[in-house]
C-alpha cells in the first residue's frame, strides 16, 4: 500500500479538527481570550495535540494565570514541544509548536509562577484535546498515568 494513501489529506484534517483548530494549528492563529474550552477547565488528565494526538501537557502543570488561555508551567516531557522565535504582530515572542506534528500551540512567557520554574505556556484550547485520567488507558495513554502517582 502506498504510504500516501495512509496519510490524512489536508482537507480531511480540516474537516476532522474543525476550522478554528485548523486556523490555530496550521496558520498560527489565536483563539479569542477567555473563549477556549480549556481556559477555565481543571479536570485531571492530559492534553494532546488535536492534530496528531501526541501528549503535550498534564493537568498537574496547569494553572489559572488569568490570561484567557490555558496556562501550563511545563510540557509533559522535555521533548514534547519545540520553541521558535516569533516576530509577528510587531512583537518578539517565543512560539510553542508540537514536536511531532509541528502544530502551532501558542507561546511561552517568563512570567509564570516562580516557584514552579517561572514559565507560562500560554496555549490555545483549539490546539488541544483533553484525555480524562479515567480514559487514558483505553485511549492509549496509559503509560502517562504514572505521572499522577
Amino acid at each position: 500500500m502506498d504510504r500516501q494513501e495512509d496519510m490524512e489529506t489536508r482537507d480531511e484534517l480540516r474537516k476532522r479538527i474543525g476550522d478554528l483548530a485548523w486556523d490555530v494549528t496550521q496558520n498560527a492563529a489565536t483563539e479569542r481570550a477567555f473563549a477556549g474550552e480549556y481556559d477555565d477547565f481543571f479536570e485531571r488528565g492530559i492534553y494532546v495535540d488535536v492534530v496528531s494526538g501526541e501528549p503535550l501537557f498534564t493537568s498537574l502543570d496547569k494553572y489559572d494565570s488569568g490570561c484567557g488561555w490555558p496556562a501550563f508551567t511545563r510540557p509533559i516531557t522535555e521533548n514534547a514541544v519545540r520553541e521558535k522565535r516569533d516576530m509577528s504582530h510587531f512583537m518578539v515572542r517565543t512560539e510553542v509548536r508540537s514536536a511531532g506534528a509541528d502544530s502551532h500551540l501558542g507561546h511561552v512567557f517568563n512570567d509564570g509562577p516562580a516557584e514552579r520554574g517561572g514559565l507560562r505556556y500560554c496555549i490555545n484550547s483549539a490546539a488541544l484535546r483533553f484525555i480524562p485520567f479515567d480514559e487514558m488507558e483505553t485511549q492509549g495513554y496509559g503509560a502517562y498515568k504514572a505521572l499522577f502517582e
